[in-house]
């Protein structure tokens, strides 16, 4: 109960810091980390040390830091969080660790405490389930530096440090658990010769284990035989690791080591964000672009040749009757831009389709900028959030404008479904996501007042921008078709095999599938096994070509269906490319089943939910381009034919 009330009580803020983060990112004076300037300390300032969720790849499910009988400060409190960092599952809260800038220490006992069989048995399963424990200093996360074999390689970051390990002692097949307790802490800083004030640019850790021991009776001044400052024994293995058991003490203890660095403090993430698998990424790009090419040559040859010969053909015919012995795609003309079935739901499809298009393509542009590095943590979430909202007036102008083109009258009913349809289905399943972490007792569970402040972002500022852009859409004059509907639908001959529906919206959703699949992959990594994603610029490049793709399988199979008399083309194009997310979710549940480890019920559900609303979203985006293409092309090519 006192958690959920700090929660409910933290988020009374947490609307305006969503509205405010797009200001603080235009306001800020630093390029590099928008809304936070340096920090300068001087020799025997104090350090904040901070402590973050515990979290795990085996289970994915996040838990506050003091969830554990760790140490306590003598007052538990909670950091501002934005709205990203609350939907992350981030619990920032202070720690009872004293740094002082440039003072080092060693062997500073934390606390002493005796488990019993209930915190014996949480520590153990954290243990067995390998969670981490995630700390920050000056706004860096902690990590555990692991040198690779090879020399040549750069050392490796691990986000956090793990609460402990299993293992069995020599002669011995029984598992233990055994808790990291005490944590070899290094500060790097850059220090400015002048003013002889640094700025903190690293906060790494090796954490060990040991069994600490002591003569007498335990009091406040007693100093432990294992590791005392005095004699400078310090602790440099874990030979005599510390046992998890109930009744057992447990002595905390932790060194504080200060490293002068090199790096500057706006580079001092570069180690963190540090890449080096890059040829990879231009294997993509590369696999990509052929892609890209061969459907541009492809559209090309259509475009050029075939319809330039067609056109020039169907102008030149002199009677109907002519006209009529021709086959292929001018046969179609009166039937065309017949308006399809359900085009009520294809117009909210599209309008919601374009929402994520501005949303994404303005997320992407914030990113490839710097404004949305890993150092301004949730600020990714934050605002992807409100840049779907305030895109709504796109989506209900794009719904609207079509809806008017098929005929319809009942705009506001149009614009209703836009801004409720999507992000209804969305919240619904997330709504079920959260009960089950509820359920799990977990941090990343979010709480009723962010759910509450969600909904009001959704009802109080998305929906009326929709209706807005609907009254604008239905303002301007409706587009005209390029040719008239015959009152009569055409017959549509049978069809060849290859051109059933089904297939060809199958082998359509392919091709944009495998321009990002490469890139997809280390997505996922970066998300479901807690490692730092920041190529932004690749990231923009894959997005370029996955639209140029979608837009031109969709207008070449768009062609050969219209060659074969078959006019029924609205929805068609839309699944043709939205289908890539079939494939999306299809390789989602690869990648589970051969790169996690979870094995817990909940995890698993959780990770497919997830991938779930992701594939979700990948459907509409990748739809509407391919029908905004098919759109764009069949207006071009039957507004090319004179019709008598």
């Amino acid at each position: 109960m006192e958690y959920r009330s700090r929660s409910i009580h933290k988020s009374t803020s947490i609307m305006i810091s969503a509205i405010l983060v797009l200001f603080l990112i235009h306001t800020s004076h630093c390029f590099y980390l928008p809304g936070v300037a340096p920090e300068d300390f001087q020799k025997g300032d104090p350090l904040k040390v901070k402590v973050n969720k515990l979290t795990s790849i085996k289970t994915q499910l996040p838990y506050s830091y003091y969830s554990l009988p760790f140490c306590p400060p003598k007052k538990i409190v909670d950091s501002a969080e934005n709205l990203g960092e609350v939907l992350r599952g981030d619990r920032i809260e202070n720690s009872p660790y004293v740094f002082k800038m440039r003072e080092p220490q060693m062997c500073s006992v934390l606390c002493r405490i005796t488990l019993d069989a209930k915190a014996a048995k949480q520590f153990q399963e954290k243990i067995d389930d390998e969670y981490r424990v995630n700390m920050i200093l000056d706004n860096l996360p902690l990590v555990v530096p692991i040198r690779r074999l090879d020399q040549g390689s750069p050392t490796v970051y691990q986000l956090g440090y793990h609460v402990g390990l299993k293992g069995q002692y020599t002669g011995s097949k029984e598992e233990k658990f055994f808790i990291h307790n005490h944590l070899a802490f290094t500060v790097k800083y850059h220090r400015d010769p002048q003013t002889d004030s640094a700025r903190i640019v690293g906060f790494e850790v090796k954490p060990y284990s040991i069994k600490h021991e002591y003569e007498g009776k335990w009091s406040e001044n007693t100093r432990l035989t294992t590791c005392d400052p005095h004699t400078k024994h310090t602790v440099v293995n874990s030979n005599t690791p510390q046992e998890v058991e109930a009744n057992k003490e447990i002595i905390f203890t932790y060194d504080v080591e200060y490293q002068e660095s090199d790096v500057k403090w706006a580079s001092r993430w570069d180690a963190y964000l540090l890449m080096s698998d890059d040829q990879i990424h231009w294997f993509s790009i590369v696999n990509s672009l052929m892609i890209v090419l061969f459907l541009s040559g492809m559209v090309a040859m259509i475009m050029l040749r075939t319809l330039y010969r067609d056109i020039s053909k169907y102008n030149e015919l002199e009677t109907q009757e002519e006209a009529q012995e021709e086959t292929g795609w001018k046969l179609v003309h009166g039937d065309v831009f017949r308006p399809p079935s359900n085009s009520d739901l294809l117009c909210v499809y599209v309008g919601t389709g374009i929402q994520f298009l501005g949303m994404v393509l303005v997320t992407m542009i914030f990113a490839v900028f710097g404004f949305l590095s890993p150092s301004n943590r949730g600020g990714l979430m934050t605002a992807m959030l409100l840049l779907w909202v305030f895109m709504g007036i796109f989506a209900g102008y794009a719904s609207s404008r079509l809806y008017k083109m098929f005929k319809g009258t009942e705009w506001k009913k149009i614009s209703l479904k836009t801004a409720c349809l999507f992000p209804g289905i969305v919240f619904a399943i997330f709504f079920v996501l959260n009960a089950l972490i509820w359920g799990q007792k977990s941090s990343g569970a979010v709480p009723f007042g962010t759910m509450f402040a969600l909904v009001v972002m959704w009802f109080g500022i998305s929906v009326p921008l929709v209706f807005v852009g609907g009254y604008i859409g239905l303002k301007k004059p409706a587009i005209e078709d390029p040719v008239k509907t015959n009152k009569i639908p055409r017959q549509i001959p049978e069809q060849a095999w290859y051109m059933n529906p089904i297939f060809s919206i199958l082998i359509g959703g392919i091709l944009p599938f495998g321009a990002v699949f490469i890139e997809l992959f280390f997505i996922l990594t970066s998300i479901w096994l807690n490692q730092f994603y920041y190529i932004f610029g690749f990231l923009f490049l894959v997005f370029i070509i996955l639209l140029i793709t979608c837009a031109e399988i969709t207008i070449v199979l768009c062609y050969f269906q219209l060659c074969s008399e078959d006019y029924l083309w609205w929805w068609r194009s839309y699944l043709t490319s939205g289908s890539s997310a079939l494939y999306l979710f299809l390789y989602a549940t690869f990648y589970f089943f051969t790169k996690l480890e979870i094995t817990k019920l909940v995890s698993g559900m959780l990770y497919f939910g997830y991938m779930l609303i992701a594939s979700y979203a990948f459907f509409v985006l990748t739809g509407t381009i391919g029908f905004y293409a098919c759109f764009w092309f069949t207006r071009l090519i039957y507004s090319s034919v004179k019709i008598d």
